[in-house]
């Protein structure tokens, strides 16, 4: 067996030197914000060496084609405006809560 870890996106992705951190979260069950909506958790960290993380986006890439490719996901203009994403000091990008979603989003990313 396998072990296997959901994760409803990414919160943030650190580089450092040669070494890219990407740390997976879940929204809590539980827990909300101050707009009512559920709280991000941390839940694991991927570390990946540069090159690996630079392999990786392309595996991905190539999926997210073939899942336009078939309809199962729809690319268009962003509903609203994006903000640009955040870089501090040690080169982490964070991710900004009102970056727009695909129809076919879930709810629970508003």
């Amino acid at each position: 067996m396998h072990n296997e870890t959901y994760s409803d996106g990414i919160e943030e992705i650190t580089v450092t030197g040669t070494v890219v951190r990407v740390d997976l979260i879940s929204l809590s069950p539980t827990e909300r914000d101050t707009s009512n909506h559920p709280k991000k958790v941390f839940r694991q960290r991927l570390i990946f060496s540069v090159e690996a993380f630079a392999n990786s986006v392309e595996v991905m890439q190539s999926a997210l084609r073939g899942l336009v490719d078939a309809g199962v996901v729809t690319r268009g203009k962003p509903a609203r405006p994006v903000d640009e994403p955040v870089v501090t000091a040690d080169r982490a990008i964070t991710t900004v809560s009102n970056i727009p979603r695909a129809p076919n989003a879930s709810s629970n990313f508003r």
